[in-house]
């Protein structure tokens, strides 16, 4: 049997391993659940909110949560999922359940192509075997919450990216350039609807392509600019709404200025805490807006006045991104974190040899590297855990399976030819 056919096979089956360890896990999740009175979410907070947004979609009311009703708190991509889901299964938390273990599917098929695209087939398929068997992966892709989906998001934009990247200037691919440009566009304001955090990723992405063009930036600088332009016709319609029911600018959402603080004040830690939140009910006197703009200020002014604590809280910040284990006490039971620790580490071990192995390949190194970078610098700022960490996991071990084809098929091969 060719290769190639042998790889599909392999690619297939491992497709079918993904779906079963995801859906089983929703049937334990769901009967755990089940058995205590009360509890509807693993993590609770912001998964009910979501749940609730959908609803709202569902039923055609105001996409709004909370009182004081809170019309901007969160991107509406998650809860517009949901309510798909929702449309076609009902209001039932285990079938909505199994719709998100098989996005966690779909992941693992997008992480393959990048891998495929960025390196070679072989690769592709290692990487989503690392994802398909992944516990924290295949654990958070049956949760109500959005790290999934933003790591299918943003995956599928880096993909694209990808291929943008390997097209040529001239007239011959000039109009697949402008696709591939609008389109790049439209799939990082995709995963900006899921999480506003890709926001930035937007100009970064136009450096690199101008700088990369290095003879053609005409050309670049022209790409760019329809990406920019098919980022901001996606992003349109939100940003509109958002000036109609606050009266002002607002592209993303109005979380922003708490979110902040709740990372730079004189009781944080690290970890969140929006306790203060309550406490102040600062919203009975002001606007969704006002509210935002105070918190944001707030928020510039400690970290002006305590660099001290500021520098510290960073140290704190960085060593809850990557610790191997999860931070959040219902998770620190010592099976859950050996089995976190024995699958991160040594994907951390084979990128750092993958990464090393591959040292002049910018283009993999930027897609590859780049958001587990991009995201750790934030969270310097904001709170941060493990599970800010897991979108950019998926991109990261395509450089682990760099790392383990070089350490153990290539050298196979030497050997063989040797």
């Amino acid at each position: 049997m060719p290769q190639k056919k042998r790889l599909k096979y392999l690619l297939l089956f491992i497709l079918l391993i993904s779906a079963m360890i995801r859906c089983g896990i929703a049937v334990y999740v769901q009967r755990q659940l089940d058995r205590q009175p009360g509890r509807t979410y693993v993590i609770e907070g912001d998964a009910d909110g979501y749940w609730k947004l959908a609803q709202t979609i569902l039923h055609g009311e105001d996409y709004t949560i909370y009182t004081p009703p809170r019309r901007v708190l969160r991107m509406p991509g998650f809860p517009v999922f949901l309510a798909g889901a929702m449309s076609v299964l009902g209001e039932e938390h285990f079938r909505v359940r199994l719709v998100l273990s098989l996005t966690g599917v779909v992941a693992c098929f997008v992480v393959y192509l990048l891998g495929k695209e960025l390196v070679n087939e072989v690769t592709g398929v290692i990487v989503a075997a690392l994802v398909a068997v992944s516990p924290v992966m295949a654990g958070f892709s049956v949760l109500f919450l959005s790290e999934t989906l933003f790591a299918l998001a943003m995956l599928f934009s880096l993909w694209v990216f990808a291929k943008l990247s390997k097209i040529e200037f001239g007239e011959e691919q000039r109009v697949r350039g402008i696709m591939l440009s609008l389109l790049a566009g439209i799939s990082l304001a995709i995963a900006c609807y899921v999480r506003p955090s890709w926001l930035l990723v937007l100009p970064l992405v136009v450096v690199a392509l101008i700088w990369n063009a290095k003879r053609n930036r005409t050309e670049a600088i022209k790409r760019c600019l329809f990406m920019i332009l098919g980022f901001a016709v996606m992003l349109a319609p939100w940003t509109y709404r958002n000036y109609r029911v606050t009266g002002h600018f607002v592209p993303t959402t109005l979380w922003l200025g708490p979110s902040l603080y709740d990372g730079l004040n004189a009781q944080a830690t690290g970890d969140s805490d929006m306790t203060f939140f309550d406490q102040e009910n600062v919203l009975d006197t002001m606007s969704e807006y006002e509210m935002n703009q105070h918190y944001t200020q707030r928020a510039i002014d400690y970290a002006r006045q305590h660099p001290g604590h500021v520098f510290q809280l960073m140290g704190a910040k960085l060593l809850r991104y990557w610790k191997p284990w999860p931070n959040a006490s219902q998770f620190q039971s010592w099976w859950m974190m050996a089995a976190v620790s024995i699958i991160f580490i040594p994907v951390v071990c084979f990128a750092i040899y993958g990464a090393w192995v591959s040292r002049d390949q910018y283009l993999l190194l930027l897609i590859t590297l780049g958001p587990i970078v991009y995201f750790s610098m934030l969270h310097l700022i904001f709170v941060s855990s493990l599970r800010y960490r897991l979108p950019a996991e998926y991109s990261l071990y395509i450089l682990s399976a760099v790392g383990i084809y070089h350490f153990f098929f290539s050298q196979t091969e030497r050997s063989q030819s040797g």
